[in-house]
């Protein structure tokens, strides 16, 4: 039986084998989130984290293992991802994608998961509360968004929503997926870290989604 690994696939490949198909709206984060201002220390930090990735940046290509290092671990930090009943794995296996029409399985390992822990020991447990895809700082973030979608496409069996990011450092793609017998994804507007006047609202956003792990049930 042929295998694909995610990271192959292309948008076409995504809306043809997964039947996920992308959602028109305004693209507002305030309409999926309640964003709530920065204090001023939160404010520093950011700027730090800003500062200390751009002089990476001034001086060639940054990495992949270096984005997740440099902006994407202090991001979470900072926004609240590593306090309970959170907790963050690395490198986690998919389970596999059988497509009964092509007689092809899709497999693949998230870079970075959040995960809200339940006390219930099921086949799935806990809800995840955001996917990171990351690349290196030359790449498109857009390059990363047909395998996004594919890790979560199984979780949407279990809830009704994921929050996913795309980022190579200097941009971040967020994409809301919602399930349904027509499962969708919504992108919405793009972050750069070299935009002073958004990047507030790139932790505003992390830290939403960060909190809706308070109200979310596991299961649909």
């Amino acid at each position: 039986m042929p295998t694909l690994n995610a990271k192959s696939l292309t948008l076409n490949d995504v809306h043809r084998l997964l039947n996920l198909q992308q959602h028109s709206s305004n693209g507002s984060f305030t309409t999926l989130l309640s964003l709530e201002p920065l204090t001023e220390f939160e404010q520093q930090e950011l700027w730090q984290i800003s500062n200390d990735f751009l002089r990476y940046l001034s001086a060639g290509k940054v990495s992949e293992g270096q984005v997740k290092f440099l902006v994407i671990a202090p991001l979470m930090r900072l926004a609240g991802f590593y306090r309970a009943p959170l907790e963050i794995t690395l490198e986690e296996d998919i389970e596999d994608i059988y497509i009964e029409d092509e007689d092809t399985i899709i497999t693949g390992r998230i870079d970075i998961l959040a995960v809200k822990n339940t006390e219930a020991v099921t086949a799935n447990p806990g809800f995840w509360s955001l996917v990171i895809e990351s690349k290196n700082s030359f790449a498109d973030v857009f390059a990363g968004l047909p395998q996004l979608l594919a890790y979560v496409f199984k979780r949407l069996e279990q809830q009704a929503y994921v929050w996913g990011l795309v980022t190579n450092g200097r941009n971040y793609l967020f994409v809301h997926i919602q399930s349904g017998a027509n499962p969708t994804y919504e992108l919405l507007p793009e972050f750069s870290l070299t935009n002073s006047e958004r990047l507030s609202e790139l932790l505003q956003v992390l830290k939403a989604i960060c909190k809706l792990q308070n109200i979310a049930s596991s299961p649909l």
